[in-house]
C-alpha cells in the first residue's frame, strides 16, 4: 500500500479529489496540519463524499511527526525545485509521496533537509506547477505500475 502525504493543503476539492484516487487504489492519506479548510466543508465532501467512508486517513500536527511514527519509511518529496524526475525512481510498497500546498508547495527547509529524496513532475519551464490532484495522481500510478497494479483490476 502506497502512501499520500498532503503537507498543510489549502484547496478543498483537490484534497477531495486525492482523497477519492487514494480511496480507489487503497492508498493511505495522511493530512499535515494546519489545513485550509475543515473537514467537514462541504466542498471537501462534495469532491470525495462517496468515497470518504472507504478511506484510510491520518491526521498529524507536523511533518516530523510523520517521520518520528515511520522512521523507516521512504519518502519521496514533489518539488517543482527538484532536479531528479518521479519516473527516475524505484518505487516500493509502503513509499511515501508527499506534495506541498497548492500556493508554496513544500517548505524551503524540509526541502533542503530531504534534497535527496525530492523528485520532480517534468513540465516546461515558463509554466506554473500542475494542479495538487492531478500531481498526486501522476506519482502514484507510476508507483502502482511499477509494483504491478497489485490488488486493483
Amino acid at each position: 500500500m502506497f502512501n499520500i502525504v498532503l503537507v498543510n493543503p489549502e484547496i478543498p476539492p483537490n484534497t477531495g479529489n486525492i482523497s477519492r484516487t487514494c480511496a480507489v487504489t487503497g492508498t493511505r492519506l495522511h493530512l499535515i496540519r494546519p489545513l485550509g479548510f475543515e473537514i467537514n466543508d462541504k466542498t471537501l465532501k462534495r469532491a470525495g463524499l462517496d468515497y470518504w467512508k472507504d478511506l484510510d486517513v491520518s491526521y498529524y500536527d507536523s511533518f516530523e511527526e510523520l517521520e518520528a511514527k515511520y522512521p523507516d519509511g521512504r519518502f519521496f518529496l514533489t518539488s517543482t525545485h527538484a532536479t531528479r524526475s518521479y519516473a527516475d525512481v524505484e518505487y516500493m510498497d509502503g513509499d511515501f509521496l508527499v506534495f506541498g500546498r497548492e500556493t508554496a508547495g513544500l517548505g524551503p527547509e524540509l526541502l533542503k533537509r530531504r534534497a535527496k529524496d525530492a523528485i520532480r513532475i517534468p513540465m516546461r519551464h515558463d509554466q506554473r506547477s500542475l494542479n495538487l490532484s492531478n500531481s498526486a495522481a501522476i506519482v502514484l500510478y507510476e508507483a502502482l505500475r511499477q509494483t504491478g497494479f497489485q490488488g486493483l483490476e
